[in-house]
């Protein structure tokens, strides 16, 4: 069994305003492993982006932290663009629309890696390519704006991992992409982390984009965990009838879903 990378022990988050605490997350345990592809699914409000920021040191200034966050994999906090690299929801609000899309994938490798702009220039450009962006000299010079959402949303993968974190932590990245880019960029993700030997927590509202990619389901509700387990246990016999109801909603198991050719293991 492949060793804890990092893990939450009776972790709350909640937010204070006037006499009135609300929790996003509450007392939750959990362990991820280093290696592991992991999906994090719920509804909207269930805490499944708390739980990623938490992770990546990302609250926001209001929230308040109990419980603790512990990194046996690294030995140290982890540092965020160098051991930690998170890809955001919305590629649009996340990258800097006045630098080029080089600059921005290069910075990365620069600042962790040492790298000189030169250097950092030519590990912008291959990851470019190994994130499959179509005509990526091109690219380099070109400015977000410049770019569709699905093409924003791998240069944003691609500054994510520059500096060679060990852990990729996406959160709803393909909320706003089409099925056929989500079940591309689903793909990218698996090859990716397959590739660098990454740990990945993915957080999605779909628990059939999960059943694709995740080798472990965790199921939040409300802030607290429901259920968590190896993604085709837990699918064919959930635990819970929150579960059931998000597997009723998004997944038919006459389809192939389950099993898509789209992704090499799926659930494995």
């Amino acid at each position: 069994m492949s060793k804890v990378l990092a893990s939450f022990s009776g972790v709350s988050v909640s937010f204070r305003e006037g006499r009135q605490q609300t929790f996003a997350l509450r007392d939750l345990d959990l362990d991820i492993r280093a290696g592991e592809k992991l999906a994090i699914i719920g509804e909207s409000g269930s805490g499944k982006s708390t739980l990623a920021r938490a992770l990546a040191g990302l609250l926001p200034e209001e929230a308040l932290l109990e419980g603790h966050i512990a990194w046996p994999g690294f030995g140290h906090a982890p540092l965020g663009g160098r051991d930690l690299g998170f890809v955001f929801q919305d590629p649009g609000a996340s990258l800097n629309p006045v630098l080029t899309i080089g600059e921005q994938v290069a910075e990365g490798a620069r600042r962790h890696l040492g790298l000189s702009w030169a250097d950092a220039a030519a590990r912008a450009l291959g990851l470019l390519q190994r994130v499959k962006i179509p005509q990526p000299e091109r690219i380099l010079t070109a400015f977000p704006h410049q770019m569709s959402g699905g093409q924003r949303q791998r240069v944003a993968i691609a500054a994510a991992i520059a500096a060679e974190p060990k852990m990729l932590i996406a959160d709803e990245i393909t909320s706003a992409l089409d099925m056929v880019v989500q079940a591309e960029i689903v793909l990218l993700l698996q090859q990716l982390v397959r590739d660098e030997g990454m740990t990945l927590l993915f957080v999605t509202h779909d628990i059939a984009l999960a059943s694709q990619l995740a080798d472990r389901i965790v199921v939040l509700k409300d802030g607290l965990l429901v259920e968590a387990g190896p993604t085709g246990p837990l699918l064919a016999n959930p635990a819970s009838a929150y579960t059931k109801m998000l597997i009723d909603s998004h997944l038919d198991f006459d389809s192939e879903v389950l099993v898509s050719p789209l992704v090499d293991g799926a659930g494995k």
